[in-house]
């Protein structure tokens, strides 16, 4: 029986691709770079998933993502580098304003509210993620909230679900069903702390069949039959 669930936000309550396209236009503007054009947007998330990628391996700081990102991205463009470090500041506000539900999130972690324990489990920015979790009301139904940057472990590293443990005070690991979208973070992770997993894949995305995933599902309302089982 679960008793705790372990919700990732990005891609998985809330849409992060819709947030991040009006973030960066927005930071476009601010800093007078003219029109992010859809090509640019396509380039950015090539290079932006490569430093994520790069930080889950264990291979980088989360500092040298949210900097080196953008260095390489502007080197495309000759955009100034030497705002970077604005550019970025200003993008994690605009991710805080702009929190968009993925359809049934809300309904879900509604209706689970006080029959489970919810924690949000999260590699990006406590600047973005908090805000995004005040913003959207999620702040207000989910029982606790795992940062990355905060507790200095990112997911897919035991360290990380070790901090949920202590705060616990239960290493019952039955009792743990984490859902997320991506399989190099929040299932990976899932499987290093040995607990259920549930991977949210909206677009029926195929896989190699060696990859242990507890559970499967393309529509969040499908993680209701799946704790009631």
């Amino acid at each position: 029986m679960f008793r705790y669930i372990l919700w990732d936000i990005d891609r998985t309550l809330l849409n992060f691709d819709l947030s991040e396209d009006k973030s960066l236009k927005m930071a476009f503007e601010k800093f007078n770079l003219g029109n992010c054009s859809d090509k640019q947007l396509d380039e950015y998330k090539i290079i932006n998933k490569k430093y994520w990628d790069l930080l889950e391996q264990g291979k980088i700081s989360k500092e040298g993502v949210l900097y080196g990102r953008f260095e390489e991205f502007f080197s495309l463009y000759n955009i100034d580098k030497s705002i970077v470090k604005k550019f970025n500041s200003y993008y994690q506000e605009c991710l805080g304003l702009t929190p968009i539900f993925n359809e049934n999130a809300l309904e879900v972690v509604r209706y689970l509210k006080g029959k489970y324990k919810q924690f949000a489990v999260t590699n990006g920015t406590a600047t973005a993620q908090i805000a995004k979790l005040k913003n959207s009301g999620l702040d207000k139904i989910l029982d606790f909230v795992f940062i990355s940057e905060k507790i200095g472990y990112a997911k897919p590293f035991i360290g990380f679900f070790d901090k949920i443990f202590e705060y616990t005070n239960d290493r019952n690991c039955d009792k743990y069903l984490i859902i997320g979208d991506s399989l190099t973070s929040d299932i990976q992770g899932g499987i290093n702390a040995g607990i259920q997993t549930c991977w949210y894949n909206p677009y029926n995305t195929k896989i190699a069949d060696d990859i242990k995933i507890s559970y499967t599902i393309n529509n969040l309302k499908q993680v209701l039959d799946i704790i009631n089982m």
